[in-house]
């Protein structure tokens, strides 16, 4: 079980501010974690393929090829601003 002492290390590390009830709060709901995973690892997971999903899934995506647009100059005739072949945009940064 988690004592307040290593909640209050790990809220350290975190760059929490965490009150002395809070500590005490937290200590109980991390330690049920803890005592979640230690019985998670007594199961014998040896044949388990490891998975990032419950259920097989497959993305189904097409080839994506690249081609030249026909109409270029349309484009850039209908753009607000344009500086030869780019498009001028107003600046985000400063």
């Amino acid at each position: 079980m988690l004592d307040r002492e290593q909640v209050h290390k790990v809220a350290l590390l975190a760059r929490l501010e965490l009150t002395p009830d809070e500590e005490e709060q937290y200590a109980g709901q991390m330690s049920s974690i803890l005592d979640y995973f230690e019985q998670l690892s007594e199961l014998d997971t040896n044949d388990v393929e490891p998975t990032t999903r419950a259920i097989d899934m497959s993305n189904i995506t097409r080839h994506d090829d690249r081609t030249a647009y026909q109409n270029l100059a349309g484009i850039f005739d209908a753009a607000p601003d344009r500086e030869t072949d780019f498009f001028k945009v107003p600046k985000i940064m400063t």
